[in-house]
């Protein structure tokens, strides 16, 4: 049986490599690790104030994971990870502050709502409710330790 498309990408090789090649995901989400030395108010911010759905805590302390909060966006595992030991903060200074990963996005249905939550548990309001394109509203916040969360509404 096919992959439905959603699950299928091409990667394209270097000429002197082959062929392309297809990879197929087999589930329709992803999975998103954090980490942070600062668990408690982390699980509290995705799980009470964004409403992600708490599955359980758990520890690897074998891999230096003290505590591993596993949260779902439907399809999707958001990774509150608390190592063993202490690390270094990373880089900040928002969505253009550096490259790599700077912010993911929920998709919801009323970003207006979704901000008005944050904005009432204290976080910062990266952006207010606003019209990125036709059709396309969204939205960012900033979690406890200065990720940044966007919602979308389509």
């Amino acid at each position: 049986m096919l992959a439905p498309d959603w699950a299928r990408v091409t990667i394209n090789k270097v000429p002197s490599f082959g062929a392309q090649m297809t990879n197929t995901f087999t589930k329709a989400g992803f999975d998103l690790g954090i980490v942070t030395t600062n668990g408690d108010a982390m699980l509290e911010f995705y799980r009470d104030v964004i409403g992600l759905h708490f599955e359980a805590t758990i520890s690897m302390e074998a891999l230096g994971v003290a505590a591993m909060h596993r949260l779902w966006a439907n399809d999707s595992l958001l990774k509150i990870v608390v190592p063993t030991k202490q690390v270094t903060a990373g880089t900040s200074g928002g969505m253009m502050g550096s490259t790599g990963l700077r912010y993911f996005t929920l998709s919801v249905g009323d970003v207006g709502s979704a901000i008005e939550l944050c904005r009432s548990a204290g976080a910062a309001i990266i952006w207010e409710r606003r019209e990125a394109r036709p059709g396309v509203v969204v939205g960012m916040v900033e979690d406890p330790d200065g990720n940044w969360v966007e919602f979308v509404e389509k």
